[in-house]
């Protein structure tokens, strides 16, 4: 169920709001007399959280405080300072790579790292609780925390489209307090889950059956050079180890690719070495030669045609009965490099060249995101999306996979300049794969993979219940 949170006025987020235990008083912010953050800019707007509780058991509205700024200009991105901090120890989450994070700690403003997605401040012996800093999106904004000057604590918040401005913002970050660290993010993410109303929490979801089974996947075995013989005989050794997998993930390497200069009748295969497949785009929705050209045993018995994927998962589970899940990975937008253009049987797409931000440009260098700047990515329109997903979770269905692992899933915020920012492109994807996991996989047969960032923390979670770290 969702949590039991009521809104004190509906009619804005400013209105009605109950007394706070947080408080900008002068220039600082004070929690339980104790200041946490100095020399806050005029231009920062502070409004405690209009949620309060309908149980005893629920969360009081005066732990939490919503905080924005206003600007002088109407601009696509800002990066405001909301205070200094000084000799507090923090620990932190930030993104160093596009599509990972790791855990951050320090002390000082600028021990901060850029992409930060969240920050607790530590507790003091002298009555100074848990404090959280978490940035969150607000309408086609998304934030996130990074250092600033003089051990300032800046806020970065940005669309995405330089087509997309505003100049004043009511809830960028959310400011929370508690005794307790874990509770403290778990009641956040309670506010949020009412406050955004974009994602559920995991408590309200089911998670798949794969979660209590010994998994193998595929990727460190064969990289992209997977086949079925190789599969068969990976899950015979576990089983003859006395390992036997009760889930198998088919990785990169099931799937129908090509370049661009390839002609459409050519499969790109032969792309072996880890990030040769990063310039290749999905050809068809249905399973490559490898995949295509195995032909079931029981042929021979029969006498009737049984080949292809469907007749290999057959196979695989009928040999194996342990093995209750076979899933099979693909990327958000298809492929590493998307669809390919003007390709009988798949939906529209445009080869878009990705645009990365301040931030991610302070990111660790990555081959991958090297190769996806220069060769584009093949996207399919937002409106689009759910033929995307329906052209290869149909086929997956069909051929008796139960399930996806969605990887390279941060790509859309360098590819949203002409489709609204990057969260109303987010939106649209999440909501068009959503759709299409409760069609196809039980509403819950699916993993994401290469997603470590708030906006799809925020909007990509409605379903998706694992992910890997």
């Amino acid at each position: 169920m969702a949590p039991s949170l009521s809104k004190v006025s509906v009619s804005g987020l400013g209105d009605g709001h109950n007394q706070s235990l947080l408080s900008l008083e002068g220039s600082n912010f004070i929690v339980n007399g104790h200041v946490f953050l100095s020399d806050v800019p005029q231009n920062i707007i502070v409004t405690p959280s209009p949620y309060s509780s309908s149980t005893d058991k629920k969360i009081p509205s005066s732990v939490g405080s919503f905080v924005g700024f206003e600007a002088v200009k109407s601009y696509s991105r800002h990066v405001v300072p909301i205070g200094k901090l000084n000799n507090i120890k923090f620990m932190s989450i930030f993104r160093f790579k596009v599509w990972w994070t790791t855990h951050w700690v320090g002390s000082n403003g600028k021990d901060l790292e850029n992409e930060t997605q969240m920050v607790i401040l530590e507790k003091s012996a002298s009555g100074r609780p848990y404090i959280l800093l978490l940035p969150l999106l607000e309408g086609p904004f998304r934030a996130s925390l990074q250092p600033g000057t003089n051990d300032n604590i800046d806020i970065c918040v940005e669309s995405g489209s330089t087509k997309v401005t505003s100049a004043r913002f009511q809830s960028v970050l959310y400011i929370h307090v508690g005794e307790d660290p874990f509770n403290l993010v778990k009641e956040a993410m309670e506010v949020m889950r009412v406050h955004l109303g974009t994602f559920k929490l995991l408590d309200e979801k089911t998670p798949p059956g794969i979660l209590d089974k010994f998994g193998w996947c595929t990727w460190d075995a064969f990289y992209l050079t997977v086949h079925p013989q190789g599969v068969w005989e990976g899950v015979k050794g576990l089983a003859d180890r006395g390992c036997p997998p009760g889930m198998v993930l088919i990785d990169d390497g099931w799937q129908s690719i090509s370049r661009d200069e390839d002609p459409i009748t050519k499969e790109g295969m032969n792309c072996t070495v880890a990030g040769e497949q990063m310039p290749c785009r999905l050809l068809k929705f249905q399973e490559n030669y490898k995949f295509r050209d195995y032909e079931s045993p029981k042929t021979l018995a029969t006498g009737e045609p049984n080949k292809g994927m469907g007749a290999f998962i057959k196979d695989l589970k009928d040999e194996f009965n342990t093995v209750e899940f076979v899933y099979v990975w693909h990327a958000l937008c298809g492929y590493w490099g998307g669809l390919r253009p003007n390709v009988p049987g798949l939906p529209e797409s445009e080869v878009i060249k990705p645009e990365l931000s301040p931030g991610l440009k302070n990111t660790m260098e990555d081959l991958a995101v090297d190769k996806i700047v220069n060769t584009g990515i093949g996207l399919v329109p937002p409106e689009k999306a759910d033929q995307l997903y329906e052209g290869i979770h149909s086929h997956l269905k069909n051929v008796g996979i139960d399930g996806v692992k969605v990887d390279v899933i941060h790509l859309l915020e360098m590819l949203c300049e002409n489709y609204g920012g990057r969260v109303d492109l987010a939106k649209a994807y999440y909501r068009a794969l959503t759709d299409s996991i409760r069609k196809h996989f039980n509403g819950n047969g699916v993993i994401a993979s290469m997603e470590h960032c708030n906006d799809f923390m925020f909007l990509g979670t409605e379903a998706i219940c694992l992910g890997r770290v």
